[in-house]
C-alpha cells in the first residue's frame, strides 16, 4: 500500500456555518460543493465537511461524544506573524481560540483554534520545515533538525 492520505472528512453540526468558518476564517476557497457536502482542495489532499449524523451513519457507528477527540489538524504558515493573523480571522469567523499563539518548546510559534464544531486546529510557523510554493511541507530541512 502506498503511504498517502487523500481526504480528511470532518463531521459537522451545521454545514453552512462550518463552510462559512473555513471560507471566512481561514480564507479557503471551495473546490466543489453539493447540498450535503463541501470540499476544499488543499495542497495534495482534500478537506471535506459532511453532516456529523450522516457521516456516522455512513460509517455504521453511533454519532456520540464530545470533548477532545484524540487528534488535531495543523495549518502551517510561512511566517511567524501569520499565526496571529490566522487565529484572529478564525475567531472572527466563529472559531474559538483555545490556546493563544506562543513560542513553542521545539523552536516554533503556534496556537490552537477550535472550529465551530470543536475540531482543533494548530496554526503554526515551523522555521525548521521547508514549505514549497504550493504550501506543501517537507520534513527535509537541511538545518540539522
Amino acid at each position: 500500500m502506498e503511504q498517502r492520505l487523500s481526504v480528511i472528512t470532518l463531521g459537522v453540526a451545521d454545514l453552512a456555518r462550518s463552510r462559512a468558518f473555513y471560507e471566512t476564517g481561514l480564507g479557503w476557497s471551495v473546490g466543489q460543493a453539493a447540498e450535503s457536502v463541501v470540499f476544499f482542495q488543499l495542497n495534495g489532499m482534500v478537506l471535506a465537511l459532511y453532516p456529523r449524523e450522516a457521516l456516522a451513519a455512513d460509517a455504521g457507528v453511533p454519532s456520540q461524544g464530545s470533548g477532545f477527540a484524540g487528534f488535531s489538524l495543523a495549518h502551517n504558515v510561512r511566517r511567524r506573524d501569520e499565526v496571529d493573523h490566522v487565529l484572529a480571522e478564525a475567531e472572527r469567523a466563529g472559531g474559538r481560540v483555545v490556546k493563544p499563539a506562543q513560542e513553542t518548546f521545539w523552536g516554533g510559534y503556534s496556537g490552537y483554534v477550535a472550529d465551530p464544531d470543536g475540531h482543533l486546529w494548530e496554526v503554526a510557523h515551523n522555521p525548521f520545515w521547508a514549505m514549497d510554493a504550493a504550501g506543501s511541507v517537507s520534513l527535509a530541512t537541511g538545518e540539522g533538525v
